[in-house]
């Protein structure tokens, strides 16, 4: 029986000069989630976006609360929150952190709506994940209740938005690199 210890087989690969590296693979290739315990711990916070595109006709459903399952947004809002909670549980190299904000909120306009999740913790590594999670959750959300009406809506324009927060500081989409 193999022992198990703190100190991986392979570390990972040392950065080649100045270029990005992806942190969660190793040299020979095989992924790992990352040491986060030498990272100080700070404030961060992003916020993530998903597009649902449909029909002004389902827009007036969705906005006047008539769907035949009721009010999309508050399910869809639930949802987001949840999976915000979820996220590690998903994506297998999340870290588990403990978050001390999830917010869901809607934009709608005359085809679409976007949906605007912002999460925020007190930790070692970023929530961009989770904002990103929890986006998509909250607009699969509004699918799931607007399906029966509107079988071509769309889901796209899943994107984080800003973060801020850690080591490599804020950053907010459209900001040149």
């Amino acid at each position: 029986m193999a022992h198990v210890n703190d100190t991986p087989q392979n570390p990972p690969t040392p950065p080649r000069g100045s270029g990005p590296r992806l942190t969660h693979v190793r040299a020979d290739g095989s992924a790992h989630m990352v040491d986060v315990s030498g990272k100080l711990e700070t404030t961060r916070e992003a916020t993530a976006q998903a597009v649902l595109t449909t029909t002004p006709e389902v827009m007036a459903l969705l906005t006047e609360g008539g769907l035949p399952k009721g009010d999309a947004f508050a399910v869809a809002r639930v949802a987001g929150i949840m999976a915000a909670k979820k996220t590690p549980e998903l994506i297998p190299l999340c870290h588990p952190l403990p978050l001390t904000k999830v917010t869901v909120d809607f934009e709608s306009g005359p085809t679409s709506v976007t949906v605007l999740a912002t999460v925020k913790t007190r930790g070692v590594t970023g929530v961009e994940m989770e904002a990103l999670t929890a986006a998509s959750i909250a607009a699969l959300g509004v699918y799931d209740m607007v399906k029966a009406v509107d079988k071509h809506a769309v889901i796209s324009e899943v994107k984080v938005l800003a973060k801020s927060g850690g080591k490599s500081g804020d950053w907010t989409l459209g900001e040149t690199r």
